[in-house]
């Protein structure tokens, strides 16, 4: 039976399955060998379908390969690999299935898949290395493949075949590349030495390249290049981003065409947003490198959006995004004044040229259409807008007001959509975006971005004008809210500041600004009342959080604002809410200076020091804003005594504290509407030599109150 089959193995697959047949009837093992050669036979050759290819393993299973890997023995007269290397081609078939790619018998082998890239290559076993880079490749396609592959060590057997450059370092290469894609993260964690070694290759590879490849590594590098940990922080990854940089000056100082450029700016927009600007050496060299690429990113995004052709913008949007993380950081190397990479000039001169381009962003945005607005490249655009309006206050102001209603129209379309998405149910119950993976695939959040631009231009008419046309401040107020409630869940425990968190101050600031220029508005918008009723919860759980100083000054400064304008409100008639807020407004403005002993200066609080060049502005502020809601709010005296401020206050100016001007004139705000508005804060203060001190500190209106019958 054997010999026919031999006899017949030129026949294709009618050979093929008198093959299997045999491996299913076999009664001796040099039977089912024979079968076996030539299965194996026939698959390398490239024979098989999807149909015999689930014969074979019907015939097979995974015991059989199993065996076989195992197997120390050769037949006599066969090379040693002879059994692991008809295993690895049957596993290799096997793995063209998706389904059994992913199988646990598949997936216990790569270890073993890992040994055979590991072990010294010889002609005899390079088709055991191809068939272990296929069964990888098929492993890593599946759901659970590239989570498998990080845990069993294949990362460090591919950085390892790579680096030694044997038979197949290339797909080494290409295999790593995929699973960085799906698991950069994890894959860093567990082996960032052997990482850096592969980047290291490759640094040293782009540095030295004369020819095109050069450029095809502009492609291959970026995906090596980790967001974290800081490649900068490690020695042998600042070697490697020096090389990088010496890398792209080369390219970049010389002439280049369109498919050239692209990828090295790619490339160096990838660095940046992996490493800021550190990679980037001080000195002549660092800034005229820096100047240079802010400048070819400013004059593509001129190049492309300018006078948009669909077809040309489409093909290029990844490039003019990556354009956008190096105009970005053009805009932060221009504020820095701190050990500065340029000079004074430079950063002139690049203000200009980068007004230019923002003056294309603004065009090409003014042309998109409503079912456009879910490109990302648009979420990219309004965001490097963002920034700019962040910082370059004064320039294109005409064109901004143009472009607002815009702005705030795409605003308002991704955080109703985003607020939909979230609400849908999960298979769980699970709200999608609330603890769930599904949040990641929400709508992008522009307002964020938008903010800071938002908070200058409300202080200024015209934009402002625009802005409440647009009804900005109601979708403002339902951003605030949904910040917030982001926010709840992380005061318990102590956090760096997060872009929620200074959201929120931001949104406090725009408010403020609407507070102090539009009471009417205030008044009027049922949004500000909802706003409000949203502050009067949220200080007293606030405030006792110390890590969240700076935001429970806003809030408390925003509410008390507000207060005076909304005293008649239902909201603040006496309501519980409306007491607790005040007991902590009265609590944060109360503990921000510690008691000073007699003819001492009165000093910021301990708990406050580090915070206080951000929240004295805003203590001033609230101070001026309690001041102003004595005489509106019957009972606020009573909880003023309550909290025992007032007879700590004027026990410390009875002992002749010293008080710079700011704060002198704070505290008479306060005292004398105290004074004016209640017989027992007037009495306390005269029981505490009131008249005296007052006249001693110049407190004219206090003194006035005081002598008041």
């Amino acid at each position: 039976r054997l010999r026919s089959m031999a006899s017949c193995a030129g026949e294709g697959r009618p050979a093929l399955r008198r093959c299997l047949a045999v491996l299913r009837e076999a009664s001796s093992d040099s039977e089912q060998l024979a079968a076996l050669l030539l299965v194996t036979k026939a698959v390398r050759a490239g024979e098989v379908d999807a149909r015999t290819r689930r014969q074979i393993f019907h015939a097979i299973g995974f015991t059989l390969p199993g065996r076989l890997l195992a197997s120390r023995e050769p037949p006599e007269g066969c090379p040693e690999h002879t059994f692991q290397a008809l295993g690895l081609t049957l596993l290799a078939c096997f793995c063209t299935d998706p389904q059994l790619a992913g199988h646990s018998q598949i997936l216990n082998k790569i270890p073993t898949f890992n040994d055979v890239l590991l072990a010294p290559c010889s002609p005899d076993t390079s088709s055991m290395v191809d068939d272990a880079y296929q069964c990888l490749a098929a492993v890593l396609a599946t759901r659970k493949g590239p989570k498998e592959l990080v845990s069993k060590g294949t990362v460090s057997a591919l950085c390892q075949a790579y680096v030694r450059r044997g038979a197949g370092s290339e797909r080494a290469l290409r295999l790593l590349e995929g699973l960085l894609a799906a698991a950069e993260a994890r894959c860093w964690q567990r082996d960032a030495p052997h990482l850096l070694a592969v980047l290291g290759q490759l640094s040293d590879d782009f540095l030295s390249a004369g020819d095109m490849s050069k450029f095809e590594l502009c492609e291959v590098l970026p995906r090596f290049i980790p967001l974290s940990p800081p490649l900068a922080q490690d020695p042998q990854g600042s070697e490697c981003l020096h090389k990088l940089y010496k890398g792209l000056a080369n390219i970049l100082g010389s002439k280049l065409d369109q498919s050239q450029r692209d990828p090295a700016l790619k490339l160096a927009a990838c660095l940046v947003q992996a490493c800021g600007s550190d990679w980037i050496p001080a000195g002549r060299a660092g800034s005229k490198f820096l100047a240079l690429l802010v400048n070819l990113a400013c004059v593509e995004v001129r190049l492309v959006l300018e006078e948009p052709d669909p077809v040309d913008v489409e093909g290029k949007k990844e490039v003019i995004t990556a354009c956008y993380v190096l105009i970005e950081m053009g805009i932060q190397e221009c504020l820095n004044e701190e050990k500065p990479l340029l000079e004074e000039v430079q950063k002139i001169q690049l203000l200009r040229i980068m007004e230019e381009a923002f003056g294309a962003v603004i065009f090409y945005l003014r042309q998109v259409r409503q079912e456009e607005l879910h490109d990302p490249f648009i979420f990219a655009s309004v965001r490097i807008l963002g920034a700019w309006m962040a910082e370059e206050t004064s320039s294109l102001k005409q064109e901004i007001c143009e472009l607002l209603p815009f702005l705030v129209h795409y605003a308002k379309k991704l955080f109703e959509d985003g607020e939909a998405a979230a609400s849908l149910p999960q298979p769980d119950g699970t709200p999608a975006g609330l603890g769930s993976s599904e949040g990641a695939h929400l709508p992008q959040d522009a307002l964020r971005f938008l903010l800071p631009g938002f908070c200058h231009l409300t202080a200024e008419d015209k934009p402002r004008d625009i802005l409440i046309c647009e009804g900005a401040p109601a979708l403002l107020c339902e951003y605030f809210l949904q910040q917030w409630q982001l926010l709840l869940p992380e005061l318990s425990s102590p956090t760096p500041l997060t872009s929620t968190e200074m959201s929120l101050q931001t949104l406090c600031g725009i408010f403020l600004n609407l507070v102090v220029t539009a009471p009417d508005l205030i008044r009027r918008d049922e949004c500000f009342s909802s706003l409000m009723d949203v502050l009067l919860k949220s200080l007293p759980i606030l405030l006792p959080q110390k890590d969240h100083l700076v935001l429970a000054a806003n809030i408390a400064t925003l509410g008390l604002m507000m207060a005076r304008i909304l005293a008649s409100s239902a909201v603040l008639h006496g309501t519980r809410p409306a007491k607790e807020f005040f007991r902590a407004a009265i609590r944060f403005l109360a503990e921000a200076h510690s008691a000073p002993g007699r003819g001492q200066a009165v000093a910021v609080a301990p708990a406050y020091e580090g915070a206080w060049p951000d929240v004295r502005e805003l203590w001033l502020l609230g101070m001026q804003a309690l001041a102003g809601c004595v005489p509106l709010v019957p009972w606020l005296p009573r909880a003023v005594l309550e909290a025992r401020w007032l007879q700590g206050l004027a026990a410390a100016l009875a002992r002749g504290a010293s008080l710079d001007p700011e704060l002198l004139a704070a505290f008479q705000g306060v005292l004398a509407e105290l004074a004016g508005a209640c017989k027992t804060c007037k009495e306390v203060i005269l029981s505490h030599q009131g008249r005296e001190w007052a006249n001693l500190y110049g407190m004219a209106v206090l003194e006035q109150r005081l002598s008041e019958q």
